[in-house]
């Protein structure tokens, strides 16, 4: 049966690495989208250690905007796509100046293709709703953007894990 899982938590909860066990436990073909940019000396070095932790026994594909492309082109013959992160793709739209109705015309986008699956899905995202509020626009646009995207990939999930120092709890 084709699931929908939604993995969330705060930064460095164990989100990935949770994704990352169970679908190496439940599925056999998989695909890692990856959505994060090695703009800077950093993130290529969170990258390596990301595909490093990965191994051989994935594909991987980046693609830090047009997620619902990818997912069309691969999701016929894959068990299971491993999008990480959801937060961070929220991050290229804004960084791109796409207007927010944009953005959740995106969020919608990829809502329908996981609604009517023709794999399973992981979905990694963080929960930014928990602090205070951000005192600029930006972060505060940020945060709004991902708690309404989050709400929308919830509801889409069969099951959806918070994190918690590396302790998944379900919670749908």
């Amino acid at each position: 049966m084709k699931k929908i899982i939604l993995v969330t938590g705060g930064c460095r909860s164990g989100k990935s690495r949770f994704a990352l066990d169970y679908a190496t436990c439940h599925f056999a073909n998989r695909l890692y989208l990856a959505t994060g940019q090695a703009l800077d000396e950093e993130m290529k070095e969170r990258i390596k250690g990301h595909q490093r932790e990965r191994g051989q026994d994935w594909r991987t594909v980046e693609e830090s905007l047009d997620i619902a492309k990818i997912i069309t082109g691969e999701a016929q013959r894959i068990d299971v796509i491993l999008i990480d992160c959801i937060t961070m793709w929220i991050s290229n739209m804004l960084l791109r100046d796409m207007p927010e109705e944009e953005i959740m015309h995106s969020v919608g986008a990829l809502a329908e293709k996981i609604r009517k699956p023709l794999c399973s899905f992981i979905l990694v995202t963080n929960e930014v709703g928990g602090g205070i509020v951000p005192e600029n626009r930006l972060a505060r646009r940020f945060r709004d953007l991902v708690g309404l995207t989050n709400q929308k990939l919830a509801a889409c999930a069969d099951e959806v894990y918070w994190l918690v120092a590396g302790i998944p709890i379900k919670i749908k």
